[in-house]
C-alpha cells in the first residue's frame, strides 16, 4: 500500500511543526518503527527550517510559501521539501556541505538530514528558482503493521 501526501505551508515557523506531527501521524498510523519515524520527523523538521528561514525573496518579491510532499510507498518513505526562494548558489552542481563550528547556531541541518537519511538530494528547481531538499529511507516496521509492506 502507498501513502501520499502534499502540504501548501506558509513560510512562518509554526508551519513546521505542523507538518512533522502530519508524518509522525501517517508513519504511527501505517505502523512504521518509531526509530525511523523519528529520524525523518528530524530530517523533515531541518528541511522545512531551511524553507522557512531561506526560501525567501526572489527577484524582489516574496515568496510566503513552501512546499512539503511524502510518499510512503512499501519500504521506503520519500520526502521533498521545496520553496521558491533564490535556492543555492548556482555553477556548481550540488551545495558543499561542511558541518558548522561546534559554537555556531545555524548550519546544521542539512549535515543532521545527511546523517538521518539513506539518500538524500539536495538542488536547485530546474528552470525557476528555488531549492529543493529530497531525502529517502528504507522503512522498518512494527509486528503486525497494518500497512506493513507486503
Amino acid at each position: 500500500m502507498s501513502i501520499w501526501w502534499s502540504l501548501h505551508l506558509r513560510r512562518e515557523a509554526a508551519s513546521v511543526p505542523l507538518a512533522r506531527r502530519l508524518l509522525i501521524g501517517t508513519m504511527e498510523t501505517a505502523g512504521v518503527d518509531p526509530d525511523v519515524s523519528y529520524d525523518l520527523s528530524v530530517a523533515l523538521s531541518e528541511a522545512c527550517a531551511n524553507a522557512v528561514e531561506h526560501g525567501g525573496e526572489t527577484s524582489g518579491s516574496p515568496s510566503e510559501a513552501y512546499r512539503v510532499t511524502a510518499y510512503l510507498d512499501g519500504e521506503k518513505c520519500r520526502i521533498e521539501v521545496a520553496d521558491s526562494g533564490p535556492g543555492f548558489p548556482a555553477g556548481r552542481g550540488r551545495p558543499l556541505i561542511r558541518p558548522a563550528r561546534a559554537d555556531a547556531e545555524h548550519g546544521r541541518g542539512l549535515c543532521l538530514i545527511e546523517e538521518l537519511a539513506d539518500h538524500v538530494h539536495i538542488g536547485n528547481k530546474p528552470g525557476r528558482s528555488g531549492a529543493v531538499v529530497s531525502f529517502d529511507k528504507i522503512l522498518k516496521w512494527r509486528e503486525g503493521a497494518p500497512l506493513m509492506a507486503v
